[in-house]
């Protein structure tokens, strides 16, 4: 099996949207652990909301552009099982054109 970070993308993090009522939270969430439920084992982290991102370079820090909303990893046998889990995603029926990237997370050399 191999690991996968799904990053998702939405136009506006998690702390920068109108709270949810009580009642759609728990129906998203619903949703959440349903998708979670189908994933099984291989859900290595649930993951969080992210927010306030800062890139970091030679030159200094500037924030963040990226729309990047949160992160979960999973492991599935290989990226097309991984993409067809992201595919099912509660995520990409959020409004505004929510995304999910998924990356295969790599062997570090010499560890």
């Amino acid at each position: 099996m191999n690991r996968y970070v799904f990053i998702y993308h939405a136009p506006m993090t998690p702390a920068e949207a109108t709270p949810p009522t009580p009642e759609q939270m728990n129906a998203v969430m619903a949703q959440w652990n349903e998708w979670a439920g189908r994933v099984g084992d291989g859900l290595v982290d649930f993951g969080r909301p992210l927010a306030g991102g800062v890139r970091v370079s030679q030159d200094g820090t500037a924030p963040s552009t990226r729309e990047v909303a949160g992160y979960s990893i999973i492991e599935a046998q290989d990226l097309d099982a991984a993409v067809e889990l992201a595919r099912s995603h509660p995520h990409l029926q959020m409004p505004g054109g929510c995304e999910i990237e998924v990356h295969e997370a790599q062997a570090v050399p010499g560890m």
